[in-house]
């Protein structure tokens, strides 16, 4: 299938806005990838690029022709899944985005159990905001989202979404440790570490407290779950995060329930690109995610699309 490959080359220039940055990426001579993108936009009777001094940068046609190319991969690769399948090989690959505070526990949990009854099956996940989620799905650069409060779209399918609380977590020598539940109000007394402003459970703490006289002065703001959680070990610090994403240290960090009334709840989605046949083996860890999911609900059963 070279006039793939060759189609790949016009791809990853488009990613990466360079011929020499892209042919080191696909192994290949920059003379080789000029050539292969001279003789498409020949076919094509239009530029597919812009030459630039620093880059290349797609025309209007170009952006069309990336878009075509990048359906059609999605399509072959779930052609191949079907033919594993059928095989009874049960590999491929799956490929999804997630938001950051499933990294640490959740999900190495759930691809470590998926990968028992699938062994040859490999993954490439990658970490970012719904908006790099909605990018990652709309470019075909992933097969699944799993995102927290995915922002609805009509070019993207939620096919499950699952109810997720925001819970206050400290060292377990922290004075409110001892409480089962804690209020925003208490938490207010000592030094308060919070992701940054992009990260939805952020946004959703925020809301709460502008309806209310609670305020939260964060001693340190960060994008980095990890380090926040460090910063717990420390001047008797509190953070918050979505329950799923809690991780507890074996037992040296404590997760605690917010008392607050009417303190909101949001939605980790399992979202696809609508219209989009999924691969075989991506469409069954979709469902491995369902199952365990479902039972991690603080309300019973999932909300299907």
């Amino acid at each position: 299938m070279n006039h793939l490959r060759f189609l790949r080359y016009v791809d990853e220039v488009a990613r990466v806005g360079s011929i020499r940055q892209a042919a080191e990426r696909l192994h290949v001579a920059p003379s080789a990838v000029i050539r292969r993108i001279q003789d498409l936009e020949d076919e094509l009777g239009t530029a597919i690029f812009e030459r630039l001094p620093r880059g290349m940068r797609l025309t209007t046609a170009g952006e069309l022709f990336v878009d075509y190319i990048r359906s059609r991969n999605a399509e072959l690769d779930g052609v191949r899944s079907q033919i594993e399948e059928l095989k009874g090989l049960r590999r491929g690959n799956v490929r999804l985005v997630i938001s950051q505070a499933l990294a640490p526990a959740y999900l190495p949990q759930a691809v470590a159990t998926f990968r028992k009854t699938h062994p040859l099956v490999a993954f490439e996940v990658d970490v970012g905001d719904h908006v790099h989620a909605l990018t990652s799905l709309r470019n075909f650069d992933v097969d699944l989202g799993l995102v927290f409060n995915l922002p609805p779209e009509a070019d993207v399918e939620a096919i499950a979404q699952f109810d997720q609380k925001l819970v206050a977590v400290m060292h377990r020598d922290h004075p409110l440790a001892g409480q089962e539940t804690v209020r925003l109000r208490d938490c207010a007394d000592y030094p308060v570490v919070l992701p940054d402003r992009d990260i939805a459970g952020r946004q959703m703490l925020e809301r709460f407290m502008m309806r209310s006289s609670i305020s939260l002065r964060p001693l340190i703001e960060s994008n980095s779950f990890e380090f926040l959680r460090g910063c717990l070990y420390y001047d008797n610090a509190i953070s918050f995060q979505i329950d799923i994403g809690a991780v507890t240290d074996g037992g040296a960090v404590v997760v605690k329930d917010i008392a607050d009334r009417n303190f909101p709840r949001g939605k980790l989605v399992l979202a696809s690109l609508r219209n989009r046949q999924l691969p075989t083996i991506a469409h069954a860890f979709a469902e491995h995610i369902r199952q365990t999911l479902h039972g991690r609900q603080d309300t019973p059963g999932d909300e299907p699309a």
